[in-house]
């Protein structure tokens, strides 16, 4: 057995590799600069992650997302490995610390963003740590032509003067030829070994259907595959009102999205992930790091922004390697509404400048200073307060993140203080009279020893683990040591900040970030519009239009899409539902459901001949939405 199998075994308790991940390893031990393109589910981490551990030194990883970050760290972390992520808000003396047990500390991961490179005394302290692989996690952020383009990423080719001996390990799951192009240029490969996972997924059946009742669609798709199921929705709110809705109707289903607790993330999850919920309704927050191998249908009722998030997403279906099905229900509205929320909403140039001297003035930020300050921020008080349109003030933001002026957070963190106002005296003879409370008491006093004198940040998740408790536990005697006043204790939820990368500049920071503007707007409007043609080409195979989109051919129909059943149905069965949706018309004025309903064929059929009834002039739809016949 190779010693790259057994690291699998030992770790990830898997017998086998995915396909392509025992040659990546193979090239990147070799020491050659690797390109892996491994569509959603191919295993990219594992590329990565068995060849540091059968080397000496440590991999550092280089990846945009923060959640995914702490998600592998986490993942790392419960396995028995010594990984450590430089997030945003971690302040210097700390950050110091980190790169010291890198070290020093015998730790295998470091994960960064690739902001965080841009910092000299970073880069210097990096010289010093035994790296033994650079792996570029979303690598595609690195092309103008790729989804999520961040011009940090940009600066990653240098680490190639600093660390010419390392091994460069460029991955994604979403790239056209246009951008993988642009990744081996930008990210100075020398002489590049390439990987490419082909994009088909055999097992899964891409479906569009247009829907008039969403929710009774979602109803018919659920009952007739009562397996693990993910809905994917615009925003929050959503979230919380389809599950609801969808639990009035007897499934079990429940929600996840950025602003929910940490508690709650969890507890939803681990409904799902034990089968107890058959449904998760989620916004795209959801998905990084989940492997659930049973899902079946991936369905999303709004429009997607773009064909590579639709894959990614659709892609959480039928890893286990059944069939499984991704539908993406439609309107006629929502095209507009999709326009409306990514193209009308695009600032320009003067549009960005205003909104980054409001937040400046909205902070009390003066020029020439910011940097490194964070704040709670409220989009929705800010956009009210300068009369901004919510979306387009967003999505001005968001590009400020992307460019790395500002970092934009919306994990939910939960921010405690607390004091202790009794006597250390008073606290030892409480704790001797309640012996339970004593560890989480103990390690309080040692982790902050100045929380007698001051009112104290408080980490509930760092007590629970040096406690051995759980954090529900340490949070409920905080709440009982209030009670007793032996503590004072506030708690504010928060899920949003923001934090200042640069030192005001205003015009300059803009003027430097806008070149970048013009491209990345007509990028979404292009993307949209692939969107649109998947949606609305009914003449062609679905899952060849998606192989299309990324570069690939296909000569042979899928035979499972909704254009290739539909087409199946078209040629056996239109005569005889024409005939019989007249004779039931003869009767009385039908609407579509109803149609459905007595003839039981699917409604895209019912919609396809009822158009062609219309179109014949056979049968005109009145003000109400049902059809009659033509007098």
């Amino acid at each position: 057995m190779s010693e790259a199998l057994e690291i699998l075994k030992k770790y990830w308790q898997h017998d086998r590799f995915r396909p392509l991940q025992n040659e990546i390893i193979d090239s990147v031990l070799s020491g050659k600069d690797t390109f892996a393109l491994l569509p959603t589910g191919g295993g990219k981490s594992i590329c990565f992650q068995v060849p540091a551990m059968m080397q000496k030194g440590i991999c550092m990883v280089i990846s945009p997302l923060i959640a995914l970050m702490k998600d592998q760290v986490a993942n790392l972390q419960s396995r028995d490995i010594k990984a450590i992520a430089l997030t945003g808000g971690i302040k210097s003396n700390e950050m110091i610390d980190l790169l010291d047990n890198c070290q020093f500390g015998n730790y295998k991961f470091l994960y960064l963003s690739p902001e965080r490179l841009q910092s000299d005394w970073i880069l210097e302290r990096l010289k010093n740590i035994d790296i033994n692989l650079i792996a570029i996690d979303e690598a595609h952020c690195v092309s103008q032509w790729g989804h999520d383009f961040r011009p940090a990423y940009l600066k990653i080719s240098n680490l190639k003067t600093t660390f010419p001996k390392v091994p460069f390990l460029a991955l994604t799951a979403t790239a056209t030829d246009r951008a993988k192009e642009d990744i081996l240029k930008e990210l100075g490969l020398e002489k590049p070994v390439s990987f490419h996972q082909s994009f088909a997924r055999k097992n899964i059946a891409y479906m569009v259907f247009e829907a008039e009742d969403k929710i009774y669609k979602i109803q018919q798709i659920l009952k007739k595959n009562p397996q693990s199921s993910i809905i994917y929705v615009r925003n929050r709110r959503s979230c919380k009102e389809i599950s609801s809705q969808l639990q009035n109707l007897g499934f079990k289903a429940t929600y996840y999205h950025g602003g929910l607790h940490s508690r709650e993330k969890d507890k939803n999850m681990a409904l799902w992930m034990e089968e107890k919920a058959q449904v998760m309704v989620a916004t795209n927050a959801f998905g990084m790091g989940i492997d659930k191998a049973n899902v079946k249908t991936v369905i999303h009722i709004q429009l997607p922004e773009n064909i590579e998030n639709y894959y990614q997403e659709a892609g959480r279906s039928g890893r286990n390697g059944n069939k499984a099905f991704a539908i993406l229900l439609t309107s006629p509205s929502d095209k507009l509404q999709a326009e409306s929320q990514f193209i009308n909403t695009l600032p320009d140039k003067s549009f960005l400048n205003l909104v980054y001297l409001k937040l400046n003035s909205f902070f009390q930020i003066a020029y020439g200073e910011g940097i490194n300050e964070t704040f709670s921020f409220n989009l929705n008080h800010f956009c009210l307060k300068y009369n901004f349109p919510v979306l387009k003030a967003y999505n001005a933001i968001q590009f400020l993140d992307r460019q790395g002026v500002l970092s934009l957070s919306q994990e939910f963190s939960e921010k405690i203080s607390l004091q202790f106002i009794i006597s250390s005296k008073e606290v030892l003879r409480y704790i001797s009279m309640n012996r339970y409370d004593e560890e989480i008491v103990l390690a309080i006093l040692r982790t902050y020893p100045g929380i007698y004198e001051i009112e104290t940040a408080f980490n509930s998740a760092l007590i629970a683990k040096k406690s051995h408790h759980s954090e529900k536990e340490v949070l409920k005697l905080l709440e009982k040591l209030q009670e007793k006043k032996i503590i004072t204790y506030h708690s504010k939820g928060n899920d949003t900040s923001l934090t200042f990368n640069e030192i005001r500049e205003d015009e300059r920071t803009i003027s430097r970030v806008a070149k970048y503007l013009e491209n990345q707007n007509q990028l979404k409007k292009d993307q949209l519009q692939s969107v649109l043609h998947y949606v609305s080409e009914n003449n062609i195979c679905k899952s060849k239009l998606i192989l299309s989109y990324f570069g690939e051919k296909q000569t042979t129909d899928c035979g499972i899409c909704s254009y290739c059943i539909s087409n199946k149905q078209k040629t056996t069965n239109i005569e005889t539902l024409s005939k019989q949706i007249l004779k039931l018309l003869k009767i009385e004025a039908l609407n579509s459901r109803e149609i459905e309903n007595r003839t039981h064929t699917n409604n895209d059929t019912i919609i396809f001949v009822l158009q062609q009834l219309l179109e014949n002039e056979i049968i005109i739809v009145n003000p109400n939405n049902t059809y009659t016949l033509k007098s």
